[in-house]
């Protein structure tokens, strides 16, 4: 038979656990978060997986040959033409698609890659030009399209250099048309698409480039903002989840197990002893000692599982769809690992944890959840410390509750 208690936890200030829905997050894992990923120019190197770049490129190119398909069935474009473009078109489609395919793109900074892209398009809408100058029409409005697609990744001198080129080289399939048919009309004519195109890229370029700087600075401004929320999930002394977090996931986490009735469990983990080691290793030895224990507890964690920190040497551990008999062994590994952890100096072999664990009871209050998962971990203390006590849920009505107890050979007395 097992009773609380004699001082169970009430809904107090110092106690901010109800009924009441707490905004939560769960964009984060039960790990400490990683190292933030340096940026690359304009933004996150994967900031659209490989088969959407792919995409995107292969239909940007096809709009190009759809269009030079209606000109072909307006007679103004030989199918030879038509040809050499659907060559080109699947041979650019199906080297971008093998190097996105394998991988190679993570080799390549992802602005050098999309200039790449940029370049081959507006070298094979040249070569195009060249074989059918009547398509000329079509040279402007998808220059514009194609250096778009680069705006917000390629730097601005690189793609002003880009336009540059593009326009040398339109410059000399004007002169070879001119030496190939001597025609003075389509000489005029293709120099006016040239200064047009010379006036509108440079500006469409520069007037871009603020929407560019635009970008630049909401993007830092996201990444700062996500940063901050991040942190404020964060206990910044351990790096695990602070009080705050965990019990807004173990609100969550109650409403979803009434909701859909998958099971719920909650274990409160406390280090034995830590009082007496802070005082003979001072507070950085006892902020070492919460690391440490910290790090071994998420290391023995699912993906899924939340852990945190409820307050001084306190831990909640959330086990959301899992019943009582694989949260316990899991308990019982994190006990076994803070024991046999290669402490050093005066910590070896005192360093252990003492853990109650429950399982959620349908239509109980989050305090009523915790107070016997709390109480199950003071039984554990009181039991000789370093072991994992679970105290079995039954109905409401019910007055018997069962315990279970996982001792160690070796607690710390």
């Amino acid at each position: 038979m097992f009773f609380g208690r004699k001082n169970p936890f009430s809904a107090t200030d110092a106690f901010p656990l109800s009924d009441a829905v707490m905004e939560f997050d769960d964009s984060s894992s039960a790990m400490v978060r990683p190292a933030r990923r340096a940026l690359d120019g304009m933004g996150p190197r994967s900031g659209r997986s490989a088969r959407e770049k792919w995409l995107l490129a292969a239909g940007l190119m096809g709009l190009y040959a759809l269009a030079m398909l209606g000109f072909c069935a307006l007679g103004m474009v030989d199918l030879q033409v038509l040809a050499v473009l659907g060559v080109l078109v699947a041979v650019v489609c199906a080297t971008f698609w093998g190097i996105f395919n394998t991988g190679l793109h993570k080799n390549v900074r992802h602005r050098h890659l999309k200039l790449a892209m940029v370049a081959t398009a507006l070298a094979c809408m040249l070569g195009i030009v060249y074989l059918a100058p009547v398509t000329q029409i079509l040279l402007a409005p998808f220059t514009f399209v194609a250096v778009a697609y680069g705006i917000f990744t390629v730097p601005r001198p690189t793609l002003l250099a880009l336009a540059a080129c593009m326009l040398c080289l339109y410059a000399g399939v004007v002169g070879l048309h001119y030496l190939e048919q001597q025609n003075n009309a389509l000489l005029r004519l293709e120099a006016l698409h040239w200064v047009a195109l010379a006036v509108s890229l440079p500006a469409f370029i520069a007037l871009m480039g603020r929407v560019q700087r635009l970008y630049r600075s909401l993007y830092h401004a996201s990444r700062k903002i996500k940063n901050i929320q991040e942190d404020a999930q964060r206990d910044p002394l351990v790096g695990c989840f602070n009080r705050r977090y965990v019990l807004a996931a173990l609100e969550e986490q109650k409403q979803l197990a009434d909701e859909s009735g998958i099971p719920l469990c909650l274990a409160v983990l406390d280090i034995d002893h830590f009082k007496r080691i802070n005082d003979e290793l001072g507070h950085l030895g006892g902020d070492e000692v919460l690391r440490t224990f910290a790090r071994i507890a998420q290391q023995g964690v699912r993906g899924g599982d939340v852990f945190g920190r409820y307050g001084g040497e306190e831990f909640l551990l959330i086990f959301p769809g899992t019943s009582l008999l694989p949260a316990l062994n899991t308990c019982e590994r994190i006990r076994a690992q803070v024991e046999t952890h290669a402490w050093t100096g005066l910590l070896k072999g005192r360093v252990t944890v003492s853990v109650g664990v429950t399982q959620y009871v349908l239509g109980e209050s989050v305090l009523e959840f915790f107070s016997r998962a709390d109480t199950a971990m003071y039984m554990a203390k009181e039991g000789g410390r370093n072991q994992v006590v679970v105290e079995e849920p039954v109905a409401k009505g019910d007055s018997q509750l069962s315990d279970l107890s996982i001792s160690s050979s070796n607690a710390f007395l």
